[in-house]
């Protein structure tokens, strides 16, 4: 005999999503498209609080931009693998650069969808993605089929990657962001020489003389957003 008891209001959780996105109108109105279908668990602006986010609430996804304060999407996605290994990680940005589409799911993510058609694709994505498939906006697909089937990881990188180590890059975004050495010491709890020798070795390894070059080499990947 069935135990099920009639008129029982059981459901099973809702999925759990963390936002990072640092436009505060875009994060609360992707909040609030997500609210009624997600548990939306945490929303924050810059991919260092991310991190942190992700750590303590493990959600099942992560839905970031790619420029962020702080610390890039693309960085921030490679160590969400550390943090929170079992969250999917979708890419919600402007970017519609082909280059940027490989970069994503090189670093990680199992979705990509275009700001112009997030009230059509995001819910659809996250859906995607909890499935085990990987999702493109329809507007990106015909473009890129391969990273649909393919494993992305695996890729050859592309030209938004380089040869810079993960500390590099985040003392990079940060010079780029137009921080101090002090004030990179203080983010990165390193000590001030230590800032100066990351970026004189960046600098020896792009082949840059100025910081005005080493801005513009984060501004044409994604790394940091224009002023």
């Amino acid at each position: 005999m069935s135990s099920r008891v009639e008129g029982s209001t059981d459901t099973p959780p809702r999925p759990r999503v963390l936002l990072c996105e640092d436009h505060t109108l875009v994060r609360e109105g992707l909040r609030q498209l997500l609210a009624d279908t997600l548990d939306v668990v945490g929303a924050v602006e810059d991919g260092r609080a991310l991190l942190q986010a992700a750590e303590q609430l493990q959600p099942d996804v992560v839905l970031l931009d790619i420029t962020l304060p702080q610390l890039n999407g693309f960085d921030a996605a490679r160590q969400l693998a550390r943090v929170s290994p079992a969250c999917k990680v979708v890419f919600v940005t402007i970017h519609a650069d082909p280059a940027y589409v490989r970069e994503a799911f090189r670093v990680g993510a199992t979705g990509y969808v275009v700001k112009t058609a997030a009230c059509v694709d995001l819910l659809a994505a996250v859906t995607a993605v909890l499935k085990g498939q990987r999702y493109l906006s329809p507007l990106l697909a015909p473009l890129h089929a391969d990273l649909l089937s393919a494993d992305p990881a695996a890729a050859q990188p592309g030209k938004l990657s380089d040869t810079l180590t993960s500390r590099q890059r985040e003392v990079l975004q940060l010079v780029a962001e137009g921080r101090t050495a002090r004030e990179i010491a203080g983010v990165l709890n390193i000590s001030r020489k230590t800032v100066e020798f990351h970026k004189s070795s960046i600098m020896r390894l792009l082949g840059l003389r100025t910081t005005a070059e080493l801005t513009r080499y984060a501004l044409e990947r994604g790394i940091v957003g224009p002023a």
